[in-house]
């Protein structure tokens, strides 16, 4: 396969780190968007046909990148925060979709990989941590039968800052998306590195 670039209820200490701890209740008013860059390097590198639904869209910030695609986006979060539908819990929710896309609250990854493969009818791509790989737990719960059939590991670090501050310093922590694609034929994950240059 080629991969080269084509030309919730959520609770505390949900979302990736900006530096090295990040302890937060993303049912307050701060939260972390995805930089845009992030969402580009999946779709520079990852085809998507059909649907697409962001369940934890925040602000919009990896929706709008996922329109350049094509493909009809639907957005909703745990929370209101003026873009898509507020208040739909994803964990809990029954709406199907074609394709999962979106960056889930980090202590409750496992639960996104397993509730996203009961509604998705093709993919469900996350962007999680490099580390998610890790652990005994993990292996036993998804990759010893759940395994993705990608990860795309990014080359550049991602900083999340909170929304509206100045941005300054960088991120010590390593991410990847990882993406289940139902297509795959069950053939062995491929690992894959994001080249540089996407990140702004």
């Amino acid at each position: 396969m080629n991969f080269e670039p084509r030309k919730s209820n959520y609770g505390p200490k949900a979302h990736p780190q900006p530096t090295t701890k990040r302890n937060i209740d993303i049912g307050s008013e701060e939260f972390y968007p995805t930089p845009p860059w992030a969402t580009a390097a999946l779709i520079s590198y990852e085809e998507f046909e059909g649907d697409i639904w962001e369940p934890a869209c925040g602000d919009g910030s990896m929706s709008e990148v996922l329109k350049k695609t094509g493909c009809n986006i639907y957005s909703s979060d745990l929370y209101d925060r003026g873009y898509g539908d507020g208040g739909v819990d994803f964990l809990t929710s029954q709406r199907r979709a074609v394709n999962i896309v979106t960056n889930p609250p980090y202590a409750l990854a496992a639960a996104f990989v397993h509730h996203g493969l009961k509604l998705a009818k093709t993919k469900v791509a996350l962007l999680l941590r490099l580390a998610f790989l890790e652990s005994g737990a993990r292996y036993r719960d998804i990759f010893s039968t759940l395994p993705p059939a990608r990860v795309y590991v990014f080359s550049e670090r991602i900083t999340f800052y909170p929304k509206n501050v100045e941005r300054k310093g960088s991120g010590t922590t390593a991410y990847c998306w990882m993406v289940w694609d139902k297509k795959s034929n069950g053939i062995q994950t491929q690992l894959c590195w994001l080249r540089p240059g996407f990140k702004k």
